[in-house]
């Protein structure tokens, strides 16, 4: 039998714009709404219990994560699942910008910003892995960070700019039909893990290649939840 179609929940009231795009953004990381699916402002909007506005601002900043896709005229939609080929090219990006940044990164790395890596991998570890949206969020948050970070410590401006717009394509790994949460956190903490003992080490070469293993392993991983989409899984990044 097929399940009936959960409605995002209604908001908290404390702050009405964060608590609707948390709202929606749960709901789609969830699975509630189809890839190619239109998504009505006014709809969402009753069923919140809200004004169209803050719904119209959580969707604007949803689009930013690529999790959806605005049309001209009509709103919005879900944006499509990452194909095997997108999977291949995202990955084939990421490995050119990532490394680069990973290796500059070991030349600038200071103490402060190895602890704050540090952290994120702690985080991670910590956190709950699903199998809800709202169970794994907080993996998914440190898990991002992670990435930021030492994107940004590479000190090349354009670069960090260049993995910033990518970043919202690699939240297209998260989105998917039904949920049983992170399925690779042990292998992504432990990659992780390797990557902040190579710039500890200021070792330019060995920090590339970490972080060239790591997102070796992603692609391998994220083709395979690609290929078993319908149970469920989700990778990290």
């Amino acid at each position: 039998m097929t399940p009936r179609p959960v409605p995002p929940s209604p908001p908290a009231r404390e702050s009405l714009a964060d608590s609707v795009h948390a709202s929606l953004l749960a709901w789609l990381m969830d699975g509630n709404a189809r890839p190619g699916e239109s998504l009505s402002i006014d709809g969402l909007a009753r069923t919140l219990g809200v004004s169209p506005t803050p719904v119209r601002e959580a969707m604007a900043r949803i689009e930013g994560t690529g999790l959806v896709e605005r049309i001209a005229m009509r709103g919005y939609r879900v944006a499509g699942l990452l194909t095997p080929r997108e999977v291949e090219e995202l990955m084939d990006a990421r490995l050119l910008l990532e490394c680069h940044n990973a290796a500059a990164a070991a030349a600038r790395v200071d103490d402060e910003l190895l602890d704050r890596l540090a952290d994120t991998v702690r985080r991670m570890e910590e956190a709950p892995k699903g199998p809800s949206f709202a169970d794994y969020q907080d993996y998914h948050r440190a898990d991002n960070e992670f990435h930021r970070l030492l994107n940004r410590a590479g000190g090349n401006t354009f670069l960090a700019e260049a993995f910033e717009a990518l970043n919202g394509q690699v939240q297209r790994f998260r989105l998917r039909l039904v949920g049983d949460g992170v399925t690779d956190a042990e292998m992504a903490i432990v990659e992780h893990g390797a990557l902040v003992r190579a710039l500890r080490e200021r070792d330019a070469a060995a920090a590339a290649e970490r972080m060239r293993e790591h997102l070796e392993a992603v692609r391998s991983r994220a083709i395979a939840d690609s290929a078993a989409v319908g149970h469920g899984s989700t990778t990290g990044s």
